[in-house]
């Protein structure tokens, strides 16, 4: 099999350099010196028959089972020269192929009904809660960051991103009711009580999530206005003033949109304001890799803009402002692998080796997926009465730079 990817590599690296050492001691240059570099090593002739007939699961596979040896630097530099080539749309009819198949297949892969759903969400989020407080802030915000300025830290970004959100939400008065979909472990709905008087109910289908949120809100003194619940979106329908979902629209799956813009509508008071928070594709729809499918989201999938408007506009929901974050995830995740790999020996000690090397894989394709492949984050505001959002912007700009400043923390160090 070595001949095939041989092909595949050749035609695929045109911009960067990357060195193959194959298992009988040969070895193989790719692409062009302008651009980045990385080499790698292939073990044995199963790795390479393995990767050259189904890369796109195989690859972070051999990673994971030591196949696969980056060389002189890391998978993150691997991953740097391939991702950008990839972006770049160089291809191969072995890889088309395989990408035409997931294409054609995703709406079954993520008909993400109750029961499965739970699933899906119980695979990643009720991993130990030591794994996620290693490499994520100290709130344990796990989304998109929202970095204002140069030089700020995670902490100081999950923040400023915290209050960015409430500012679109319009919190006009204390006491309003919320409801917040994917509520992760909590921080969110806490800052919301806390910082401005709402009253939260949160809805996670994470066992391991409800737990960490309810000990949180004890600990906060605020159980008393947070509530969460272990909830399937589609079973809520009391009305609140506001609906935010943060993080949680990549789980729902194509062939439910509909129903999760319905029940964002359902849910919202006749004068009430929503912001969804969500990765998306700024280069149209696709599909989501197959080994990030298997090991890192079931199920899951960001969608492009223009898959989601039907829906919402089917809806009756009416779009009253759209943001996009570009590069803010690429930053956070930077962050985040830097986090994880000054706890790597701690979090080899709660799981394994390999277990490790499937999280830097993810960790790394990640962010260069928001670096190289069209990548970003949506903010969507909606209502159910274009009358009901103030007539300009200016209620949300800085809200959550102005806070974060007048705490003295922006410019106080890195992440």
């Amino acid at each position: 099999m070595r001949p095939l990817l041989h092909s595949v590599l050749q035609n695929l690296v045109r911009t960067g350099g990357l060195t193959v050492h194959w298992p009988d001691g040969g070895t193989a240059y790719y692409g062009s010196t302008a651009g980045p570099q990385a080499a790698l090593r292939l073990r044995d002739a199963n790795t390479v028959r393995r990767v050259a007939l189904d890369p796109g699961l195989r690859f972070g596979e051999a990673y994971m089972d030591g196949g696969l040896i980056p060389v002189g630097g890391t998978i993150y530099d691997v991953l740097d020269v391939l991702l950008l080539n990839i972006g770049r749309r160089h291809s191969h009819p072995i890889m088309d192929a395989w990408e035409q198949l997931r294409s054609w297949t995703r709406v079954l892969r993520q008909r993400n009904q109750p029961v499965r759903a739970r699933r899906n969400v119980s695979h990643h989020y009720d991993l130990d809660e030591r794994l996620y407080r290693l490499f994520l802030d100290q709130d344990m915000q796990y989304s998109c960051a929202y970095f204002a300025h140069d030089g700020v830290s995670l902490e100081q970004a999950q923040t400023a991103k915290k209050h960015h959100i409430a500012a679109k939400l319009d919190l006009r008065r204390p006491g309003l009711s919320v409801l917040d979909i994917g509520c992760g472990w909590g921080g969110m709905a806490l800052t919301l009580a806390r910082d401005y008087g709402a009253v939260v109910t949160g809805i996670t289908l994470s066992d391991e999530q409800l737990r960490v949120c309810r000990q949180r809100a004890q600990e906060a003194g605020l159980a008393d206005r947070v509530r969460f619940e272990l909830r399937d979106y589609r079973d809520v329908a009391a009305p609140f003033d506001r609906v935010m979902s943060v993080g949680m629209l990549e789980h729902v799956g194509i062939a439910h949109y509909r129903g999760y813009f319905d029940t964002v509508r359902r849910c919202l008071a006749p004068d009430g304001v929503a912001l969804i928070h969500t990765i998306g594709r700024s280069e149209g729809p696709g599909h989501t890799a197959q080994w990030l499918a298997k090991y890192i989201f079931p199920g899951g999938y960001s969608p492009a803009l223009s898959e989601l408007a039907p829906h919402f506009e089917g809806s009756g929901l009416v779009l009253t402002d759209l943001e996009v974050l570009r590069l803010h995830y690429a930053k956070t995740i930077r962050l985040w692998r830097e986090r994880f790999s000054r706890n790597r020996d701690v979090i080899a000690s709660i799981y394994d080796e390999r277990f490790c090397r499937m999280f830097e894989f993810y960790l790394a394709g990640a962010e260069l997926t928001f670096r190289h492949e069209g990548h970003v984050n949506f903010q969507l505001q909606f209502s159910r009465d274009v009358t009901v959002p103030r007539l300009t912007r200016d209620y949300m700009m800085g809200g959550g730079v102005e806070r974060v400043e007048a705490a003295g923390m922006v410019g106080a160090g890195g992440g």
